[in-house]
């Protein structure tokens, strides 16, 4: 346990056998229902470069509704994509006051996220959900980060779950796995969106 009371001991083998077997697959469901539930995030490692994935993906969350922060300590205090930059989590924390951030997107590599998630479990209060980009991955940090009670997904893209759970990445010709014989459903703003509502029915 350091300083700050963070445990950072590495769980038992076996743990960790049985969070890897965990953090293989994510239901559906369980994916659904963290983005139906999630209204604040946090997106650290925003690029100010529209042809940066991170770009991509913050305009694409601002889209459906989400209330996006970029963190990025390089740009700070300057607007993207109408958002304020923020340099920390702390700051974005800061501006909730004591309501906790639903969601920390950790849009940078792997070696990168165990320190971001400790940042995180360092807030007051901490985040319900840590969200490891697509090809990030850190297990000890999620099992750190689970011990708090917290949700952790890892090497996944909120973009492409969404796009997949909507029906809109059918659009470009990729499979969503997804077998049903309901529409999607629309968005109630916007030309051709989809919500993550469940297929049938309109959402709140």
């Amino acid at each position: 346990m350091d300083e700050t009371g963070h445990d950072h001991r590495q769980p038992a083998p076996g743990d960790m056998a049985a969070l890897a077997e965990r953090h293989a697959r994510y239901p559906d469901a369980q994916i659904r229902a963290l983005l139906n539930t999630t209204r604040t995030i946090a997106l650290v490692g925003a690029s100010a470069n529209p042809a940066r994935p991170s770009w991509i993906v913050l305009k694409y969350l601002l889209d459906r509704g989400y209330a996006v922060t970029p963190v990025n300590p390089g740009l700070a205090g300057q607007d993207l994509l109408g958002r304020r930059v923020a340099a920390s989590l702390a700051e974005v924390q800061a501006s909730l006051g004591d309501q906790p951030i639903d969601m920390v997107e950790i849009f940078r590599n792997s070696a990168a996220a165990g320190p971001l998630v400790d940042e995180a479990l360092a807030l007051s209060p901490p985040p319900k959900v840590i969200w490891m980009q697509l090809g990030v991955r850190d297990d000890a940090a999620a099992a750190r980060a689970e011990a708090r009670g917290l949700t952790v997904i890892m090497n996944r893209c909120p973009k492409i779950e969404y796009g997949r759970l909507s029906g809109e990445i059918g659009w470009t010709g990729v499979n969503s796995r997804i077998l049903s014989a309901r529409k999607p459903v629309l968005a109630a703003k916007g030309v051709q969106k989809l919500t993550i509502a469940e297929r049938g029915r309109r959402g709140d």
